[in-house]
């Protein structure tokens, strides 16, 4: 046994999520059900470990949205599922929020090749993930969260480094306490989600866990920068005749407005659900609400103020 497989052993020996659960050891034994009631169950303790860490969650999302109200990014970073996880988040933030695709950003170890097939070797490259949010140019108003289950891979360490080297706000996203990714951030979350049914397959539990709070984060941010009304997503973007369904029943749900008041607004708007509501409630043409808008910061409640004032 060589030096460096004795220690990363030593390491791994300490990880909550690479801890094995004797009790399962015959588990290829118990029949189908009783499988999926045993990972089920286990599933149902992630929530939990999550809301331990709202209040660490919570100040993350108020530093982030106040970054990027000022026209910083959001930058995920993370290998193998979670970088998984962070590219899938940033990939479904501009259908969602009609965000730019370069305002909320994923990058995995290795590519985005890696994807779909694991690239041997990335996860351990700290100098990968530095050259990676170089090439983003990252600046001071960015924000960076490096993501990994066991907290020590040296691609989501590296990146949150060298992000508080360039000034940028870093969150480091682990599922064990005590992390290096944690001590590394300004706001560490620890989600500590326990044994994996199959010992260390971190696309279980940890998976879940970084699933939703990566959920938390995105949307309750974009909730902050005003891409909502109440619980519409006001900025939606309608790409396919789907999402220009969703686009009028939006439309309905904030105004009440008939079929035909909607289709003339989201015309007046080429298709904005956000300025349609304001032409709605607001009494205004397409251009005023445009333009109330544009001075409300998109905030879709201070334009309707805004409205009644003129």
């Amino acid at each position: 046994m060589t030096a460096s497989y004795a220690a990363l052993r030593a390491q791994l020996d300490t990880l909550t999520t690479e801890a094995f659960r004797p009790e399962l050891a015959e588990i290829d034994r118990l029949s189908t059900l009783e499988i999926a009631r045993t990972m089920n169950a286990g599933d149902a303790t992630v929530p939990a470990a999550v809301a331990a860490q709202l209040p660490h969650i919570a100040a993350a999302i108020d530093a982030i949205a106040a970054r990027m109200a000022r026209g910083g990014r959001l930058v995920y970073a993370g290998a193998g599922t979670a970088g998984r996880m962070g590219v899938l988040d940033a990939s479904e933030c501009p259908p969602t929020f009609n965000t730019d695709p370069a305002q909320v950003v994923g990058l995995i170890a290795g590519g985005p090749g890696a994807m779909v097939e694991a690239v041997e070797g990335a996860e351990d490259s700290a100098g990968l993930a530095a050259a990676d949010l170089a090439a983003l140019e990252l600046a001071a108003a960015d924000t960076v969260i490096g993501i990994s289950a066991s907290g020590r891979t040296p691609y989501a360490v590296g990146a949150v480094e060298y992000a508080r080297t360039r000034g940028a706000l870093t969150v480091g996203l682990s599922c064990n306490a005590g992390s290096a990714l944690a001590a590394a951030a300004e706001h560490g979350i620890e989600v500590v989600v326990g044994p994996e049914l199959l010992t260390g397959s971190t696309r279980l539990k940890a998976g879940t866990a970084q699933k939703l709070v990566l959920n938390l984060i995105s949307t309750i941010t974009m909730i902050r920068l005003g891409k909502t009304y109440g619980n519409l997503m006001v900025d939606l973007r309608a790409s396919n005749e789907k999402l220009r369904a969703r686009s009028r029943r939006i439309v309905a749900l904030a105004t009440g407005a008939p079929d035909e008041e909607i289709e003339a607004a989201l015309d007046a708007t080429g298709g904005e659900v956000k300025q349609a509501v304001l032409v709605l409630l607001g009494a205004v043409d397409g251009p005023t609400a445009a333009g109330l808008l544009t001075t409300a910061n998109g905030h879709l409640r201070e334009a309707l103020a805004l409205a009644r004032d003129l």
